[in-house]
């Protein structure tokens, strides 16, 4: 029995001391409702609890950041429905205006709504904002791209090359197998007044067929566009792309290379007429020693050669129908119909007896073509083109009258002869670049394009229903198209974000889950643990008692 140490009680000390350490710990967690409130509690369990509570505010932020980002996306489709019912109106003019009942007052009052129209889809364009930011881009590339380039494209495609080709086919009787494609070049240049456009090959097969072809333009030469006929009087555009189409025809129809050049361009200026030329070439009369010669020598360097192969193949149309024939066309179709035939042979066999070969129309022509010239009209409006009033005696074909520019068809399917492929024009307006944060880390994003729609931009600012209505109609449908697949990609990112919005929802639950088991009190649990400490409390504290009385019994010890 000891009275300086007393062991029982420091045993009984050092249990009370844990068991109120073990109450302690439980009364934090039951009033925190947290299992670990401190680092001590759990340091592994704090450290993933923290990230994982980033996780969730992260996730909760990004839900509201995606349906802010839904609102900003519904807001640029209002928008840009509104701008389509508004191209939808201005088409139902464009299709009213094109019907050959109206005068041009009519026309003219309905581009009157049309400009109302174009005018409040740029101020739509301009003024849709959210949350004080314009939602759709604001710069001005337009999906038409250059106008000049665009307005020759539109040319093409609208009336100069399927008017072209059904002229050929009508007075000619040839055309494309339909076996090529025939590309389109606008980048050809060798300067304003030069070379205004040509077709061109890099294979010649076996029977002297072009086995693909390249028609070039020069848009120095085809500016300003003035549309429809393009150009300037009297050389339009249209007459221009008329007079290449007989070289395209040719070239994949017959044995074109062994045609001598004289034939050919000839063939090409007689399909439009080229009065005009041979009027200022033969110069009443001064001019034909300078024809003959380039005739003679198959030379078509200089502008009296032209001249002189248009002025042989009147004469060589016009004998032939006296003979009985259909004039050139017979020629052209015996050329096309015999493959690897000569124009010597063509003259021998399908020229009703006008001329017994080459040799003998040059003979004829050399001794007659200065008077057959000189008895022509070369003032008067027609132009002398196959058809028209002064070759054949039809209705007068004017410089504009001889291409009239109404199409049947439009786009790259224009021609029965060949296939087509246009050069790309614009495509797409400048773009404003939108990335929505829609996840808790970094490079959790969604990024989509927002494009312009002003009027600039749809390629619509230069509608014109009084003279163009063809080409409205066209630029209207392209525009429409731009737009809807705009909506179309809005729509996508929409839906995409519906799905993150539901997936953030769910992920923040999940997450919360997996945190609240790290983190939180287990009532049960804890009021247990409670209850325990507090028995042992009191337990520790009576047994300290108890031991705290023990030296008192050694005393006694000293008394007895």
């Amino acid at each position: 029995m000891q009275i300086i140490t007393n062991l029982q009680s420091l045993f009984a000390q050092r249990q009370l001391d844990t068991a109120s350490s073990g109450n302690s710990q439980a009364l934090r967690r039951l009033s925190s409702g947290l299992r670990v409130n401190s680092a001590r509690d759990d340091a592994a369990g704090l450290a993933v609890g923290e990230r994982l509570r980033a996780q969730i505010n992260g996730a909760n932020q990004a839900w509201r950041n995606t349906n802010d980002s839904v609102s900003l996306l519904q807001t640029a489709d209002g928008s840009l429905s509104k701008i389509n019912d508004m191209m939808q109106r201005m088409r139902e003019l464009a299709v009213q205006a094109n019907n050959a009942t109206l005068q041009a007052s009519d026309r003219q009052a309905l581009q009157a709504e049309a400009n109302q129209l174009t005018q409040e889809i740029s101020s739509i364009a301009k003024k849709a904002e959210f949350n004080g930011q314009n939602v759709f881009s604001q710069a001005d590339a337009s999906i038409g791209g250059d106008k000049d380039r665009r307005a020759v494209l539109d040319g093409l495609k609208l009336g100069w090359l399927e008017e072209s080709e059904q002229r050929i086919k009508k007075f000619y009787g040839i055309v494309g197998d339909g076996a090529l494609t025939m590309d389109v070049n606008l980048n050809s240049s060798d300067g304003a007044g030069g070379k205004l456009a040509y077709v061109s090959t890099t294979a010649v097969g076996g029977n002297g067929q072009w086995q693909n072809i390249t028609l070039n333009l020069d848009m120095a030469d085809f500016t300003p566009p003035n549309l429809p006929n393009g150009g300037s009087a009297p050389y339009y555009n249209d007459r221009i792309i008329a007079h290449e189409m007989v070289h395209a025809e040719m070239s994949r129809s017959m044995d074109f290379n062994s045609l001598p050049n004289w034939f050919k361009e000839g063939a090409a200026e007689f399909i439009h007429g080229a009065d005009e030329r041979l009027n200022a070439d033969y110069a009443g009369g001064g001019g034909w020693a300078a024809m003959i010669a380039a005739f003679n020598a198959d030379s078509v360097a200089a502008s009296a050669g032209y001249s002189a192969g248009y002025a042989a193949l009147r004469y060589m149309h016009d004998k032939i129908k006296a003979a009985g024939g259909a004039g050139v066309k017979d020629i052209m179709t015996y050329l096309s119909n015999n493959a690897g035939s000569t124009l010597d042979q063509a003259l021998t066999n399908a020229s009703h007896g006008a001329f017994a070969n080459l040799a003998g129309f040059q003979t004829a022509f050399q001794t007659n073509g200065n008077a057959f010239v000189a008895a022509m009209n070369l003032t008067n409006a027609d132009t002398g083109a196959i058809g028209g009033a002064d070759t054949d005696g039809g209705t007068v074909l004017n410089a504009t009258d001889i291409m009239l520019d109404r199409g049947q068809r439009a786009g790259s399917n224009v021609l029965d002869g060949f296939k087509l492929n246009f050069p790309t024009q614009g495509g797409g307006s400048t773009v404003k670049e939108y990335q929505f944060q829609v996840g808790a880390n970094a490079d959790q994003t969604i990024k989509t394009q927002i494009q312009s729609f002003s009027a600039i931009s749809l390629g619509i600012d230069d509608i014109d229903l009084v003279q163009l209505p063809t080409f409205a109609i066209a630029h209207l449908d392209e525009a429409l198209d731009f737009v809807n697949r705009q909506r179309a990609n809005i729509g996508a990112v929409l839906n995409r974000l519906d799905a993150t919005a539901t997936n953030l929802q769910i992920n923040a639950e999940n997450t919360s889950a997996a945190r609240s088991r790290i983190m939180d009190a287990d009532f049960a649990q804890e009021s247990a643990v409670l209850t325990r400490q507090q028995i042992l409390t009191q337990a520790a504290t009576a047994m300290l008692s108890q031991a705290n009385s023990q030296p008192n019994m050694a005393l006694s010890l000293l008394r007895g």
